[in-house]
């Protein structure tokens, strides 16, 4: 939260209730367009204000640098020489007058949507990296009242690092409100999947993309890549260790992705181009370090004739064609850089015993590629109850160092985790009932899986009844290769201990005292009625 002090009073701003604000102002207006084009309008402008405060910033520290150089900042020529033409070497783009946040800000209302326009334009000609991220005309064809532009352009100046200071991520925020509020409020046909960022810490801690390569084929609007750079920060403080690379097929989450990551600074390589990654594999050829993904739940229309001989699945089969699970995952393996290559990506739950791919399933796990599966728990999600699955690949399970451990050979193993029953930390303020992996829960399955792979480990005796199990290849073979972790790790029989013949004993001398109170009871009532002259038999 943010205080905003004035003469009468200390007023506190709520960042969600700023962002409501906005949603309810295109609700009520004309001309706010469909779910898609008011998310686009917001976010469009919410990118318009953090890079225009970026660029605020950067100018602001510029001034302090040349003062410290004992130069001043107000001569012509030092403007001339360091303003006009500003270079920065933080990521911070220089922004032409037309696109700073202050110009927007002070353009009167009947011209916020030609000056919006023009800034966007001003940005995607000056900036290459920026180039596709915008929809022509987006706020001129759409020509919301002035009125109506002014009070969302007022709200969204609200939002600022200055003001939200103690707020973390305060980008990441917004675009995760936005992102999961339209999720929830749109029809099923119009909703987009949002993955929570506890799922993706978990999927990041667990394989560790602290540098190299990571790709997401469905990158939806990068939030895979933005919190493994926040971990990689965290752990090795370098952001620029790492190189993104992605695909969207829809083209307005595609251009969310490209402002997303632009904004903080993280290179990436998306394509020229939205598009599906079944039918046009943007980066056929290049193999990646770690893979990072959320890919539709059950996917269906995946297929096409043109696809049967793919050399994808080449060396497996033909991934059935009622849904893309087995089609991501074959894809992903292709794109996965030996030696070491790591992935780690959710699917539907059917997917782990799914009869119509057993023979890819089976190969999959002959073949050694298959390392963890872990079962989450239910109602992580917005847009679904449902309890997915994480499944994590591994190039090479045969043990060396790996980011600083000691691994041992875990060929012909793989581990299986149940979290379902960690539902006990609630989401509270969510429309639908979710819950959420806390730091702790998070850290606890990463060092379970950490310490199955770590070389003191005995991988024969690793379990702990309903959480954790070690298995090998021979058992699951015997379950006709089913990977559902139910059929390996152990649940405890609590009914075990109990002693039967106690519990008869105690049942026995209850009854028997009931029907004792019972025989009691009628008689009283017998005599009672004799009193009043009925004759009881």
């Amino acid at each position: 939260m943010a205080k905003i002090k004035n003469n009468k009073k200390e007023e506190t701003i709520n960042l969600d209730a700023i962002l409501f604000k906005c949603r309810d102002i295109l609700r009520q207006a004309k001309n706010s367009g469909s779910f898609f084009e008011k998310r686009d309008m917001m976010l469009t402008l919410i990118f318009l204000r953090f890079i225009g405060e970026k660029y605020e910033d950067g100018m602001a520290h510029l001034r302090t640098q040349l003062i410290a150089d004992g130069l001043d900042p107000n001569d012509e020529n030092i403007i001339s020489a360091f303003f006009d033409d500003a270079t920065f070497t933080d990521g911070t783009y220089n922004l032409p007058t037309e696109a700073r946040w202050n110009t927007i800000i002070n353009t009167p209302a009947p011209k916020l949507n030609v000056a919006l326009d023009t800034a966007l334009r001003s940005i995607a000609t000056t900036t290459p990296g920026l180039k596709g991220c915008f929809i022509e005309g987006t706020f001129t064809q759409r020509n919301l009242a002035g009125n109506d532009m002014k009070k969302i352009v007022d709200e969204v100046n609200k939002i600022s690092h200055k003001a939200f200071g103690e707020e973390k991520d305060l980008i990441g925020r917004v675009y995760e409100y936005f992102l999961k509020e339209f999720a929830v409020n749109a029809t099923k046909e119009e909703g987009e999947f949002y993955t929570p960022h506890d799922i993706v810490q978990l999927i990041a801690t667990m394989i560790e993309p602290f540098d190299g390569t990571i790709y997401d084929p469905c990158c939806g609007s990068g939030g895979m890549f933005i919190q493994s750079a926040e971990l990689v920060k965290s752990k090795q403080g370098d952001i620029s260790r790492i190189n993104v690379y992605g695909q969207e097929k829809e083209a307005a989450t595609y251009r969310l992705a490209k402002m997303n990551l632009a904004l903080r600074g993280i290179s990436h390589h998306l394509g020229a181009e939205s598009d599906s990654t079944f039918t046009n594999d943007l980066h056929k050829g290049i193999y990646f370090d770690y893979i990072m993904a959320n890919p539709p739940f059950n996917l269906k229309g995946w297929y096409n004739d043109n696809l049967e001989t793919d050399s994808r699945w080449a060396d497996y089969a033909l991934p059935p064609q009622s849904n893309a699970n087995y089609a991501w995952i074959l894809h992903m393996l292709s794109h996965l850089k030996q030696p070491n290559g790591v992935a780690g990506f959710l699917l539907a739950n059917g997917a782990l015993g799914d009869t119509d791919a057993l023979d890819i399933r089976k190969k999959l796990i002959e073949n050694d590629k298959v390392e963890a599966i872990i079962v989450l728990p239910r109602e992580l999600f917005i847009s679904t109850d449902i309890s997915v699955t994480l499944w994590i690949l591994n190039q090479n399970k045969k043990g060396g160092i790996y980011h600083g451990r000691k691994l041992r050979n875990r060929e012909k193993e793989i581990l299986f985790m149940d979290l379902r029953q960690w539902t006990e930390n609630s989401v509270k303020g969510e429309q639908k009932k979710k819950v959420m992996l806390n730091d702790e829960q998070i850290k606890r399955a990463a060092n379970i899986y950490f310490l199955w792979q770590d070389y003191k480990t005995d991988g024969g005796y690793y379990e702990e009844p309903e959480l954790y199990r070690s298995v090998r290849i021979e058992e699951i073979e015997e379950n006709n290769f089913s990977l559902v972790p139910s059929r390996y790790i152990r649940f405890v029989d609590r009914d075990s201990d109990i002693d039967y013949d106690k519990v008869l004993q105690e049942t026995a001398s209850v009854v028997s005292d009931l029907l004792n109170r019972q025989k009691t009871n009628n008689e009283k009532l017998r005599n009672a009625l004799k009193q009043l002259g009925y004759e009881c038999k």
